[in-house]
């Protein structure tokens, strides 16, 4: 998590918003990125989906059973899908989607619980790994000048 949030504090400091992943296998970082929604104007390149696109490249497959992503904050829905169909074993957080909203973030308020649930998915969800570190994130964001949410 701790690598993921290093991730997360490069990509504000480069002028994207506040979030980052970290794919695990075994014991071994595979990928390691922050959002760049802003720099990329690519609406879909959260810090999950990024993390998933360069662990598939890394590992050559599009299959990540065995791989544990790591996240700053609860994946959105559209994160928690990639996360399904790139079949990780489990999805660990720091914030919630709750946290972001309050930070402006328009977030939509379903759960990775819900989505798991309702979509009959398999992932493992830790929620609250590290939260305080990860809600300072929001908190440094917060405090820089110009900053956009989308």
């Amino acid at each position: 998590m701790r690598l993921a949030i290093g991730k997360a504090r490069e990509g504000v400091a480069a002028g994207q918003t506040p979030f980052g992943a970290c794919i695990v296998q075994g014991d071994e970082p595979v990928a390691v990125a922050h959002n760049v929604v802003l720099a990329t104007t690519d609406i879909t390149a959260h810090a999950e989906v990024a993390a998933i696109r360069e662990a598939c490249r890394a590992l050559r497959t599009i299959d990540l059973h065995g791989c544990v992503i790591y996240s700053t904050c609860e994946p959105s829905p559209m994160c928690f899908s990639a996360c399904h169909w790139a079949n990780l074993d489990r999805i660990v957080y720091g914030s919630s989607i709750a946290d972001a909203a309050c930070c402006g973030f328009r977030e939509l308020s379903i759960s990775n619980e819900d989505m798991k649930r309702i979509g009959g998915s398999r992932v493992a969800i830790k929620p609250g790994c590290l939260r305080d570190e990860a809600l300072e994130l929001f908190a440094e964001w917060m405090r820089l000048p110009g900053r956009r949410v989308y």
